[in-house]
């Protein structure tokens, strides 16, 4: 798929994104306990999640004929392909629950082993981000680009606290007490796909974290690429998609954040 088809979808794709993010806003606060479901410890889910992927996967489908699909809520079949639809409904599914405004729609498409196009739409502020391959990275229009942040002591870090996978806590903890002590502060807003779309336009200057799914970063990590911005593994290198590791950072921070992460890694 050449640049310029790849534009048209994204921008096809953002459309249908659009419309699930408000049948998402227009579900805030309806949500009963009765209707929440546990799939594990601390991960839940409710019909809002579910019909959100329906609907992508329904629009997808028709986007894109024979295309296939890895969505976190598993509601069609799960398989690879040419083009595979790497999809998460509802990022930020407890605070969408808990009426926290800070939740998203992140749908990226993968070409081969390839990321070539990714959008993460946030709920609240109504902020669609999106990028395909060799095309830059958009937010409501206008081009972004990561910070021009150049030291780790000026730099305002993202990350994500363990929340099921208590076996690297630990190390993550060393890792926290080395950037509370050399960096401008950390966040925790509790949805990996906005954390990577604000790197990408340069609200954080670096965002990591143990433990991902793929639906998590996959549109985010596209976003960064091509807002400018460097992704890595813990280990300096290219599996942080299915790895479960993953550091996004401008590039005048990327080194003094890698060198953080690897050591306690």
């Amino acid at each position: 798929m050449n640049t310029n088809e790849l534009e048209l979808l994204c921008q096809q794709t953002c459309t249908l994104v659009t419309s699930v993010a408000d049948f998402i806003r227009g579900e805030v606060g309806k949500v009963g306990a009765e209707k929440i479901e546990t799939k594990s410890l601390n991960s839940l889910v409710s019909y809002v999640d579910k019909t959100a992927e329906r609907k992508l996967v329904a629009g997808l489908s028709e986007l894109l004929p024979g295309s296939t699909f890895l969505t976190e809520e598993e509601t069609v079949e799960q398989a690879a392909g040419e083009f595979q639809w790497i999809i998460d409904p509802l990022d930020g599914t407890t605070n969408f629950l808990h009426q926290l405004p800070c939740f998203a729609v992140s749908v990226a498409l993968r070409q081969h082993e390839e990321i070539v196009l990714g959008i993460v739409y946030e709920v609240n502020r109504r902020e669609c981000f999106y990028a395909w391959k060799n095309g830059g990275a958009w937010m409501n229009g206008q081009q972004i680009s990561t910070s021009a942040t150049a030291s780790l002591a000026d730099s305002l870090v993202a990350t994500g606290f363990p929340y099921r996978d208590f076996d690297t806590m630990h190390r993550y903890i060393e890792i926290l007490q080395e950037l509370m002590k050399n960096t401008r502060g950390l966040r925790r807003y509790g949805a990996a796909a906005v954390d990577l779309a604000y790197v990408a336009c340069g609200r954080f200057d670096s965002f990591f974290e143990y433990g991902l799914a793929a639906w998590d970063v996959a549109a985010g990590v596209l976003l960064v690429q091509e807002a400018g911005g460097r992704v890595s593994d813990f280990d300096g290198g290219d599996d942080f998609v299915f790895g479960g590791r993953l550091l996004a950072a401008a590039p005048g921070v990327f080194e003094g954040m890698f060198g953080v992460v690897k050591n306690q890694a």
